[in-house]
């Protein structure tokens, strides 16, 4: 695919999605990073119908790094595999008292280093949080980016370096934010709606490109 069929996917998803932008509540960065880790392997509303009385209850590192586990559990439930994620955040929490006066960090290199925070996590505090050009490769930004034909990548690593590559750094968090709508709203992983898809003659899975 060349540059200026690249260029014109990401213009079309981005009129078609003006709105798109991070679907996780958060009022802080403290919120946004636990909201980010908890949404692995779940959807971001079942985090958002639980984020509310977490962070009632736990509303800085300083607090959740005591939190009782049971009570903790009992709060994340309906996100699925809430005992390993209750046991991550309490982890993360202490690493943030810990080490970094409570504090969410503002590097790529120490977020990472905290329990449980992947490149996709720093890449949405960076992104989302602090305003920085990020491509975060979730489920759905593998999916398209490798399905569309953006990249023809193994794995997440990368795909996000072939996207950083391909795409112009300005475009970065938009295209990012895109792709997860389109990829929510139309561009499914199973039955992809394409009789209505805005880039189907853009798309290589269809044949459509040469």
């Amino acid at each position: 695919m060349d540059k200026q069929q690249i260029i014109e996917i990401i213009d079309r998803l981005e009129l078609e999605y003006p709105e798109a932008e991070c679907a996780l509540l958060h009022q802080n960065l403290f919120q946004l990073l636990v909201a980010v880790t908890l949404s692995a392997q779940t959807t971001d509303k079942s985090v958002n119908r639980v984020s509310g009385p977490l962070f009632e209850r736990y509303p800085d590192a300083l607090t959740l790094s005591t939190a009782d586990i049971t009570d903790l559990e009992t709060l994340l439930k309906p996100v699925g595999m809430y005992k390993t994620k209750s046991r991550n955040i309490i982890g993360l929490a202490i690493g943030l008292r810990d080490r970094f006066d409570g504090e969410v960090p503002h590097t790529y290199e120490e977020l990472i280093s905290l329990p449980g925070v992947g490149r996709k996590t720093a890449n949405v505090v960076l992104s989302v949080g602090l305003g920085e050009q990020r491509i975060a490769v979730d489920t759905h930004v593998f999916r398209l980016a490798n399905r569309i034909g953006l990249v023809a990548a193994p794995d997440v690593l990368k795909t996000e370096l072939g996207l950083m590559e391909c795409i112009p750094k300005e475009r970065w968090t938009s295209t990012h934010h895109g792709l997860i709508f389109h990829g929510r709203n139309c561009c499914m992983a199973r039955n992809p709606a394409c009789g209505r898809c805005v880039i189907e003659d853009l798309c290589e899975k269809n044949g459509l490109t040469k």
